[in-house]
């Protein structure tokens, strides 16, 4: 039995359209869940609903089989970690982590041992005594964790909770949840519209667009074999050039002829009818650029190279191409391959890297 349930769920605040519109998603015990999607896909509606702040239009949210949509968000036993992290600015960071605890009715030296361990579980041993305001942007956000995890909830739901934190702490914040997630095995769901940030993150990902889940899998599956050109575009970069089917194999494979008369191999995202318009996907890191293709690559095209640009890790190439424009991140280590400017090159990559989804 799953831990949680979206059976049929819809969510609207007028009436007319949904916010939500009949969302069935599963969430396992102990699973790091990302809802992942643009402003307005829906994905904050379906966590507040989940924390209890919001109730279904319809359909039914269950908790390990029990129905929960009328139960307030306070019996839920659920801890919530906010973007804003919502620290009470005039108590100390012992206070602000003792407060849920003494809702609960905890006693005072339950309350300590529990707030101690909650510190300690976030790296902040020793700073009950500190007022929010002492504290950096990361220290706060651990702490904003350690009061949702004081009180031993069964579940820990985050809403943006690293979007005002600069780059590279969030990055390091990544890692601390992902690691703390490990170590206490708690079931989390995290909203974020930062795909670098689910990928890094989450056991699955769920990808919302007009309150409707695309696709829910692990961040492989998700990034290598997208379901539909909104995932493909949305997660990662990924050039798309028009085709036509010309063959498909019963193994998922399948050939589609570009407009210049190439014809590129490839895996099927959908079932895909002979003579259809297609659609060639393919991620810029997948591409090798050279002056001639060695041997005889599975997926070529020859044009010209527009521009080259040095990123540090990688060199971003954009090559103009009879069949449309093709963007090429090539390591640093082959970039001597990589023929300059105005030059004539070849764009080359493997048919497994390669999704063809209806147009």
């Amino acid at each position: 039995m799953s831990f949680v349930v979206f059976d049929d769920v819809c969510k609207t605040y007028d009436g007319l359209a949904n916010v939500v519109d009949h969302l069935r998603l599963e969430i396992g015990e102990g699973e790091f869940l990302s809802l992942l999607g643009p402003s307005g896909s829906g994905k904050t509606t379906t966590l507040m609903m989940l924390a209890g702040f919001e109730r279904p239009t319809a359909g039914h949210i269950r908790l390990r089989g029990e129905s929960i949509e009328r139960l307030p968000p306070y019996r839920r036993n659920f801890g919530m970690v906010f973007q804003n992290y919502a620290l009470f600015p005039h108590m100390t960071v012992g206070e602000n982590l003792a407060f849920p605890l003494s809702v609960r009715g905890a006693g005072r030296d339950e309350a300590a041992a529990r707030v101690k361990r909650a510190l300690e579980m976030v790296r902040l041993p020793g700073y009950e005594s500190r007022l929010p305001g002492q504290l950096s942007g990361g220290q706060q956000q651990r702490v904003a964790v350690a009061r949702a995890l004081v009180f031993e909830p069964q579940l820990i739901l985050m809403d943006e909770p690293l979007g005002a934190l600069d780059k590279q702490l969030r990055e390091e914040m990544q890692l601390e949840l992902r690691g703390l997630h490990e170590r206490l095995g708690i079931t989390m769901v995290y909203v974020t519209h930062d795909q670098s940030e689910a990928l890094t993150m989450s056991d699955r990902i769920a990808v919302f667009h007009h309150g409707r889940i695309q696709q829910v899998a692990d961040p492989q599956t998700i990034y290598e074999r997208p379901s539909n050109l909104f995932v493909a575009s949305f997660i990662g970069e990924s050039n798309r050039l028009a085709a036509q089917l010309v063959e498909s194999h019963g193994d998922g494979r399948c050939t589609a002829r570009l407009a210049d008369g190439t014809l590129l191999r490839g895996l099927a995202a959908a079932p895909c009818g002979a003579a259809a318009q297609a659609v060639v996907a393919v991620r810029p890191e997948r591409i090798a650029v050279t002056a001639a293709a060695p041997g005889a690559p599975e997926n070529s095209l020859g044009g010209t190279v527009e521009e080259t640009i040095f990123l540090g890790n990688h060199l971003r190439v954009r090559l103009k191409c009879a069949a449309g424009e093709v963007v090429a991140s090539v390591p640093v280590q082959a970039a001597a391959e990589v023929p300059p400017a105005g030059s004539r090159a070849v764009a080359h990559w493997p048919a497994a890297s390669t999704v063809i989804f209806p147009a």
